[in-house]
């Protein structure tokens, strides 16, 4: 299955759940929690409030060698949304990529995708744990902070 045929496909509008396509074009299903969608708009919310250019956006299609991956937030400059904004799935990752881990997900699952949005040209990964703790990776190793947004918490607060 492509990208294209899931975004058409009516039976799979409105689900709770978060929907991926792995190498292989089959989709991969994810239930979301209310936890997990109260740290994705609280992210959201603090990176609007701390950067003044570029788009902030929730679950953004990112085309990676591993099929399209939708990470949870993003941050995308006005150059680089420019080159995606008409499509129906980025070809070149925002420049900040973010995941809410949840529950049924792994950390192997995490690096995982972490490397994938690299590999698609994202500059920083930040994941979000269980209990709002922040870690910051450029493709080197873990950040103390966001270099791109330096003012960011190191825990999301309830």
């Amino acid at each position: 299955m492509r990208w294209e045929e899931v975004c058409a496909d009516r039976q799979l509008q409105d689900l709770p759940f978060k929907i991926e396509l792995n190498k292989w074009g089959q989709i991969v299903m994810s239930p979301v929690k209310i936890k997990h969608s109260f740290y994705q708009g609280r992210i959201q919310r603090l990176l609007q409030s701390l950067l003044a250019t570029g788009e902030v956006m929730p679950e953004c299609a990112i085309e990676t060698s591993d099929g399209v991956k939708v990470a949870d937030v993003v941050w995308c400059s006005a150059e680089r949304f420019d080159l995606i904004q008409d499509r129906v799935s980025a070809s070149i990752a925002p420049e900040i990529c973010i995941e809410v881990k949840s529950s049924g997900n792994t950390w192997d699952e995490m690096a995982f995708k972490k490397q994938l949005y690299f590999e698609a040209q994202a500059i920083e990964v930040w994941i979000c744990d269980e209990e709002g703790q922040m870690t910051f990776c450029d493709r080197q190793s873990e950040l103390a902070q966001s270099l791109l947004v330096p003012n960011f918490p190191q825990r999301i607060e309830r």
